[in-house]
């Protein structure tokens, strides 16, 4: 169970926690574990907040309203449901929203198999995926820069690595885990990935009692479907870990059974990792132990580790004796197919009593702290610059592109490639390339000197003059000496 500092220093008091009800399903379920929560003595004070579907709907682009922020940010602990987010353009994610907004860093999945009463082709999983929450992909930052070309912008920093990484060995070490493995794809995006892959190698060597590990992500992944009892704790990028954990509790035997901690310094949310299912909205079908594993940390992290270990022994029991809802039912295996009501006073009549053939849990409260890590420094130097160009006159010939971009540079400015869609097409490029009408045009000083800003517009300024569009510039820069940039394909 994940927790950083949060915990009720007075045991007699309630702890506040948000409650967000949210869309489809979730208002199902939400009744139903805090009916659980309530039933089970929980010392919990609500708070309830409107976000989702209705928000988006009243022009509210990230589905939550300014008046709930400041209920989310005083209270320790944010237990949502579900939400819908609108198709189409123009609105951002909640939960990317959330997370980053109140620097929840570190995603905590928790999944373990419960066979045989629950389905699965995998005994003995237990596993736990720690997913860096804030940066990579799910930055959002996305443009149209052409009218073929799109891209996004994948950012990966160095403290914010360090703190996801040190998280995960952290965990390791206070939950009893013996090994972390860290997924990436460093042989290909070597300055992002690349960067991410070598602060793990940098933090595992503090952790002598804890073995490490790097996988590429794409056996990784097949290994973590395959054999996913050869895994313990495994810590990666964003969108990485996004894919892994979903990997991970459908092999485990659903997605539904699967709760999520979102941990940050002040504040932590809480939440199933399955959508907001309208299709199914109700009909009373729905299954609240998705929202109910995530309940459950929230009770180890606000310091109530016995009551949570009371709440899963009595859902292990309610698994062990056959009470299924429908997503994991199984005619043979299952004893009785209940929906969302009777599953959820089926965990409250079996309060107080283990499990007999799964393993019993007994959580402890204990809390994990990451300090922020210093800035670095570095002696950077800026030695060039990419420039993208707009261009898909006549049949796209590069040499042609080339031509002119030399012709149009100011003297002491050399082109030294041209690439599409990051493959070198000049100079020496080969005609069965597939080209766009996006061009990386990357020029260096003459005699490989340092340059300055004002060398930069004197280059854009002679570009713009030249009539080449230009829509997008990237300075190359050293650090201590070390290029930081990729080379382009071929180069």
């Amino acid at each position: 169970m994940p927790d950083t500092m949060t915990s009720n220093s007075d045991p007699a008091a309630p702890d506040h926690v948000t409650v967000a009800h949210g869309d489809g399903i979730g208002p199902e379920i939400m009744d139903a574990v805090l009916h659980i929560l309530d039933e089970a003595g929980a010392p919990l004070r609500y708070e309830t907040v409107e976000i989702g579907k209705a928000m988006y709907e009243k022009g509210h682009s990230s589905g939550i309203a300014p008046e709930a922020w400041e209920v989310i940010r005083r209270n320790p602990a944010f237990l949502k449901a579900p939400i819908t987010t609108p198709l189409g353009g123009g609105y951002k994610s909640l939960n990317v929203t959330i997370r980053k907004s109140l620097n929840l860093f570190a995603n905590v999945r928790p999944t373990k198999s419960y066979t045989p009463f629950v389905g699965s082709v995998h005994r003995g999983i237990d596993l736990v995926i720690v997913r860096e929450n804030e940066e990579d992909l799910y930055a959002g930052i996305e443009h149209q820069q052409t009218a073929e070309v799109t891209q996004v912008l994948k950012l990966i920093t160095r403290p914010g690595t360090e703190r996801i990484v040190r998280y995960a060995f952290e965990y390791a070490r206070a939950y009893g885990r013996r090994k972390v493995t860290c997924m990436t794809k460093n042989n290909i995006m070597k300055l992002t990935d690349g960067l991410f892959s070598r602060i793990f190698e940098e933090v595992a060597a503090e952790y002598e009692d804890i073995d490490s590990e790097h996988q590429i992500i794409d056996i990784g992944a097949a290994r973590l479907a395959a054999q996913p009892e050869l895994f313990d704790v495994v810590v990666t990028l964003n969108l990485y870990g996004d894919i892994l954990s979903d990997i991970a509790s459908q092999v485990a035997g659903s997605v539904g059974l699967a709760g999520s901690a979102n941990v940050g310094p002040r504040v932590a949310m809480f939440e199933a990792i399955h959508g907001s299912a309208p299709d199914i909205a109700g009909r009373g079908v729905a299954n609240p132990s998705g929202l109910l594993q995530g309940a459950i940390q929230m009770l180890v992290h606000l310091g109530h580790a016995e009551l949570a270990s009371t709440i899963q022994n009595a859902w292990l029991r309610t698994l062990e004796d056959g009470v299924h809802t429908a997503d994991v039912f199984q005619s043979g295996l299952s004893e009785r197919e209940v929906g969302t009501e009777d599953f959820t006073r089926a965990v409250i009549e079996r309060l107080g009593e283990q499990p007999n053939k799964l393993e019993a849990v007994s959580y402890r409260s204990g809390g994990i702290e990451i300090s922020t890590p210093e800035p670095a420094r570095a002696d950077k130097k800026l030695v060039g610059i990419d420039v993208f160009i707009d261009w898909s006159e006549g049949d796209r010939n590069p040499d042609r592109l080339g031509a002119r971009l030399e012709e149009a540079a100011p003297e002491g400015w050399d082109l030294k490639m041209v690439t599409n869609r990051g493959v070198k097409v000049y100079p020496g490029g080969i005609p069965e390339t597939f080209l766009t009408d996006h061009w990386r045009c990357r020029f260096v000083r003459s005699g490989g000197e340092n340059t300055s800003f004002d060398r930069v517009l004197e280059l854009l300024r002679a570009l713009g003059g030249a009539h080449l569009d230009v829509i997008k510039t990237e300075h190359l820069y050293t650090f201590d000496g070390e290029r930081g940039y990729s080379l382009g394909q071929g180069e």
